[in-house]
């Protein structure tokens, strides 16, 4: 495989794709170009290890886990109504509210219970921002700002190596700071090359942010955030702003770009507490740490020090860009990651410690996710990080802007329309709410909120066949399991026996 591409060109003979352990075809053949992922390493070597072409694509696992999400089912009922009047005429779907609340003392409302992947230095989250910024805003979702953005701006100003000014930073902020109401938030997240740069501080300050995310790392890999800068600028410059400068050749021409990875960090109880209280010192309202898809301990590590440290929000696992091979191969996949938090959170609870609102994270999409995902982790789980499946639709609405303006709609579009109004069902909506402000949204923006619209409407539909008219009336109980594999790593109950002692009882008594 190289960029997600199979070469069959020389499995032809064999009739099939590639051998399952390995990946490689089965019938190699002395005289083939060479676009298998190892014929290709021969030549370009580390460059094949991520996706291609870097900070243009998002990327996530092919692997196929024993148990996933989709090895449960959500329980329907014909009775009863949690949370509004037991009532034909008062008990309709679109009753149900997708509205929550996350934070300890400090809460943030949400009209859907969603965040964003964190959208950090990446050309891809740079170019997207404005449409993932302002869609996140109106839609009433947290938006993550990711790591590094600071230390990536090639506008920012240093003053004995903390940053006092960052034109980048303060445009992402600003652009969801215009459009947000009451509804939704944004969160700067922080790793080891922004803590040494105080970008925090500069946003709370300057910028006025006022939520925080500590970063320890992500799901898909555990080394780090990676890049290409596409600006070469000196080494020594590079090193003003934290970075290890390894291969000299750079600063001889030798070679015209260089990758860019973080620091890795080492994590203790007493750091951690310490840097909580300093973001709250600094007057952040709102301090949040992300994890990645660590070992066991390391979850439990995460959860006791929030617990300790009082935090507002734990977000676990994730996607994100990553190696091919440690993506598929790297982390506790979130379907047990999750089962796992589960139980340390109600351990933690049942001794009257705090538990911070937690949000799971790693590759949900769609409306049966959010539902599966916030039962099955109830009632700690509060809310999904969706990553790539918030980031099509700013693609959508942001090259759709391009092909109406140029007059080149796609084929499969163009049926519904070659104008926004026509081909946007939401247009009429978003006019309505933002009258003459209307135009200023970019289409990126209308196309997220779009989405947010359908994953609220088919959330609403979920919940209103299980007679569950609030989301903090979500529980496990609205779940059964497949298999009895799943049953074991989710402890939700196997179909054939779930309800079964009520259902004799209902049948016999």
């Amino acid at each position: 495989m190289i960029d997600g591409t199979l070469n069959l060109s020389s499995t032809a003979a064999a009739g099939s794709g590639v051998t399952e352990q390995s990946g490689i075809c089965p019938v190699c053949l002395d005289g083939c170009t060479g676009l298998c992922e190892i014929a290709k390493s021969s030549y370009r070597g580390r460059e094949v290890i991520y996706p291609k072409p870097l900070g243009k694509v998002t990327a996530g696992s092919v692997k196929k886990y024993p148990v996933d999400y989709s090895h449960l089912n959500i329980q329907g009922t014909c009775v009863g109504a949690a949370g509004v009047r037991s009532d034909p005429d008062k008990a309709s779907f679109p009753a149900v509210s997708t509205e929550t609340a996350i934070g300890n003392k400090y809460k943030v409302r949400l009209s859907l219970p969603v965040l964003t992947g964190a959208l950090g230095s990446a050309d891809i989250a740079k170019d997207n921002w404005e449409g993932l910024a302002i869609g996140a805003a109106i839609s009433g979702i947290i938006v993550v700002l990711g790591e590094n953005v600071a230390g990536m701006d090639p506008g920012a100003v240093y003053k004995r190596g903390k940053v006092v000014h960052s034109p980048e930073l303060e445009r992402r902020v600003n652009l969801f700071k215009h459009w947000h109401d009451s509804t939704g938030e944004i969160i700067l997240q922080q790793n080891v090359q922004d803590t040494r740069l105080a970008s925090a501080e500069y946003a709370i300050e300057k910028l006025g942010v006022r939520c925080i995310e500590l970063k320890w790392g992500q799901a898909v890999k555990d080394i780090g955030t990676e890049g290409k800068p596409g600006v070469p600028e000196p080494a020594g410059d590079v090193k003003k702003k934290g970075h290890i400068v390894i291969n000299k050749a750079f600063e001889e021409q030798e070679i015209t770009e260089f990758e860019r990875s973080s620091r890795l960090g080492t994590v203790s109880h007493e750091e951690f507490v310490r840097s909580v209280e300093h973001y709250r010192n600094a007057g952040a309202k709102f301090v949040s740490l992300k994890t990645g898809a660590y070992r066991i301990t390391d979850l439990a590590r995460a959860i006791r020090f929030a617990s300790d440290a009082e935090i507002d929000l734990l977000t676990i696992g994730g996607a994100g860009m990553g190696p091919w091979r440690m993506m598929n191969e790297w982390g506790i996949p979130t379907i047990y990651i999750q089962s796992i938090a589960y139980k340390f959170a109600s351990q933690l609870k049942a001794k009257g410690m705090h538990v911070p609102d937690l949000v799971i994270a790693g590759e949900f999409s769609l409306e049966d996710h959010i539902f599966k995902a916030l039962a099955l982790g109830a009632p700690h789980f509060r809310a999904l990080c969706m990553g790539r499946a918030l980031m099509i639709p700013a693609f959508i609405g942001k090259n759709l802007q391009g092909w109406i303006s140029e007059g080149r709609v796609p084929d499969d579009i163009r049926k519904f329309g070659e104008i926004p109004e026509r081909i946007f069902i939401t247009m009429e909506t978003l006019k309505d709410r933002f009258g003459k402000d209307f135009r200023k949204l970019p289409l990126a923006a209308v196309a997220m909120y779009t989405f947010c619209d359908r994953l609220k409407a088919g959330l609403q539909q979920l919940m209103a066949g299980t007679r569950k008219f609030a989301l903090k009336h979500l529980d496990r109980n609205d779940l059964v399991s497949l298999t009895k594999e799943a049953t074991e790593v989710t402890g939700i109950p196997y179909v054939m026996e779930a309800d079964m002692e009520e259902a004799q009882r209902i049948l016999l008594c």
